[in-house]
């Protein structure tokens, strides 16, 4: 990575690892299904739910970053520190959002593959993705951005 680059220089955009972590699940829960809640459980309900709750941060971590004026794909410049919205909580909104929708999926389909899923994902996101944009920002902004970490946790 280089240091002057304007970008985070991520190794996979989030949405992408986020669709493959959900395509394997898929898959491997069609090669080999792989049930975990008992049957009489409302799954398709209780993930639903969970599914909502985890689109609703998406939209709202993506819609106040857009507002603040700073770009949400990870290829583009950063041109802000976004600290309102879910952001005053959590520096991840949006990869919170990530793995909550795959829990809601996971639950919804009663598919223990797509759990499994969550440790590459999450690996991927944190050290591919996370730690990348926090040399960037840390680079870029400084002190601001360190006073930030300092008072918002990186998940919750």
């Amino acid at each position: 990575m280089a240091d002057t680059a304007d970008t985070a220089n991520v190794i996979v955009r989030p949405p992408i690892a986020w669709a493959l972590a959900v395509l394997a699940g898929f898959a491997l829960n069609w090669l080999m299904p792989l049930p975990f809640l008992p049957a009489a459980l409302p799954a398709g309900w209780l993930g639903a739910i969970v599914f909502a709750l985890a689109l609703a941060l998406f939209g709202w971590a993506i819609s106040t970053m857009t507002r603040a004026g700073s770009n949400v794909p990870t290829n583009l410049p950063t041109t802000t520190i976004v600290d309102t919205g879910p952001y005053r909580f959590t520096r991840n909104p949006i990869y919170l959002g990530m793995v909550l929708g795959l829990i809601g999926l996971a639950i919804a389909f009663n598919n223990f593959w797509l759990l499994m899923t969550l440790a590459p994902f999450a690996l991927v996101i944190r050290h591919g993705v996370i730690a990348r944009e926090e040399a960037y920002l840390e680079r870029k902004f400084g002190d601001v951005y360190r006073r930030y970490c300092a008072r918002v946790r990186r998940w919750l």
